[in-house]
């Protein structure tokens, strides 16, 4: 077994005792409600629900590439999990959204009251997670580690804040980006590096490069999002590539499109993009240097990303795999 799926196989067991918390007679909907939204039960069940486990991913490989046993960390890894996915049920009903990976959402399924409570249920169960940890570390680690995991939940909530608050606004430039997807995407992912880096026992300016990394990487990965979300392969995504101009998504291409003030810009501001139409206003905003500037600001972000993680000078099998997974994201095409 290779040490990716090793990971993910321990911490899907550890995410499952962390849930297993509220699996009693009388709350057992509420149980099935976040085993569903978890990718665990339900129709469709199984590894396209569950996703890909990437900021546990972090957690782990990073305690691991500095030298230490991954096993210990598993409470964090599962704690950024449970987090991810308190923002991702919120988000949904926040956006509306009827489907997440393929299938209904939580709020869809069973109301957006009952959705809120299993978000918070999820968040919850995250600083419960977080606490375990005191079985394998001191308890000034753990709250070291409890700090960081907070502050990165801070942080998802002032870039969901903005993203929100982004909808309706008409006067938007390409600096007010980057500020909310540092909260919204990048936030976690610094948070997990730091993480690792912590219960791995790195020295504090390994830690900060991790958490560098992270932060770089996140930029990266929201930054190629945005560049799929309208320019994408869609049966490779898996997503339509009509939904981001057609939902009026104010990502970094568009940002870029409406600085220029031509016939993009013309177009945006005269209302909803319609279906028909996106093909046509995509090749209008590539022609007009979204889709260029966009790509090199993710060239930009992904050469940050590898010189923070070569500063962080990961080690054996673990780091071999985490910069291996680097590589994946910040090339990837869905």
């Amino acid at each position: 077994m290779s040490i990716i799926s090793d990971l993910i196989q321990s911490t899907e067991t550890e995410l499952q005792r962390q849930v297993a918390r509220l699996d009693s007679p009388r709350t057992s909907l509420y149980h099935q409600m976040l085993t569903y939204h978890m990718g665990w039960t339900g129709e469709g069940a199984g590894p396209e629900a569950t996703g890909k486990r990437i900021r546990p991913l972090l957690v782990l490989l990073t305690a691991a590439s500095n030298g230490a046993e991954w096993q210990p960390a598993l409470p964090a890894a599962a704690a950024v999990e449970l987090l991810h996915n308190f923002s991702l049920v919120h988000d949904d009903i926040q956006d509306n959204s009827a489907k997440r990976r393929g299938r209904a959402t939580v709020w869809v399924k069973w109301g957006p009251a009952q959705a809120i409570n299993a978000g918070d249920g999820l968040f919850v169960l995250s600083n419960l997670a977080i606490t375990d940890l005191i079985a394998s570390y001191p308890a000034d680690t753990v709250i070291q580690a409890a700090r960081i995991l907070q502050d990165r939940c801070l942080d998802l909530t002032r870039g969901q804040f903005l993203d929100i608050s982004y909808e309706q606004r008409l006067d938007l430039g390409v600096e007010d980006y980057w500020p909310m997807i540092s909260g919204k995407t990048a936030a976690l992912l610094s948070g997990c590096c730091a993480l690792g880096a912590l219960l791995g026992g790195a020295d504090e300016s390994t830690q900060e490069a991790y958490r560098s990394f992270g932060h770089f990487l996140g930029l990266a990965f929201q930054v190629q999002d945005d560049i799929l979300g309208i320019w994408g392969d869609e049966t490779v995504t898996g997503k339509s590539t009509a939904s981001d101009l057609v939902d009026g998504k104010k990502s970094l291409p568009v940002l870029v499109g409406l600085g220029k003030k031509g016939r993009f810009a013309e177009r945006w501001v005269q209302g909803p993009i319609q279906p028909g139409e996106v093909q046509e206003i995509a090749a209008l905003l590539a022609s007009e240097g979204g889709y260029e500037a966009t790509h090199e600001a993710s060239r930009q972000m992904t050469d940050m990303a590898i010189n923070s993680l070569r500063e962080a000078d990961p080690q054996g099998q673990a780091g071999d795999a985490l910069l291996d997974l680097a590589d994946k994201l910040l090339k990837r095409q869905a």
